[in-house]
């Protein structure tokens, strides 16, 4: 019997390099704030204000990746099937061989063809 969602996923999130993860993390946010307040300063409640933007652009991009992507890619695949979900692809034409693609060129003006037509 195969595991379930929750187990497999806790076993994938195990594996991650944790420490090198917030080492990472740690020194962007560093050079982030070093960068803002270099470039703005610290008045006016600056980082205040961008420490809560940061926290609501956190939370939406949060939310939208974990919740709203995973239920419409479900949503597609259990409500409208998975034909309609895969990509299909076109089916490739035939090629035309050189020596009936020569026979079959009209040599008339292309400026003819786009004349109306008088009757």
């Amino acid at each position: 019997m195969p595991l379930p969602l929750r187990r497999r996923l806790e076993k994938h999130v195990a594996a991650w390099p944790w420490r090198r993860v917030g080492v990472l993390a740690g020194v962007s946010l560093a050079l982030a704030l070093m960068l803002v307040a270099y470039l703005f300063g610290a008045s006016d409640h600056f980082f205040g204000r961008l420490f809560s933007a940061f926290l609501v652009l956190f939370w939406l991009l949060a939310v939208t990746f974990l919740a709203v992507v995973p239920f419409v890619t479900w949503a597609t695949g259990h409500w409208f099937g998975r034909g309609w979900a895969e990509i299909s692809t076109p089916a490739p034409r035939p090629r035309r061989t050189a020596a009936g693609s020569a026979t079959a060129r009209s040599h008339s003006s292309p400026v003819a063809s786009r004349r109306p037509e008088i009757r």
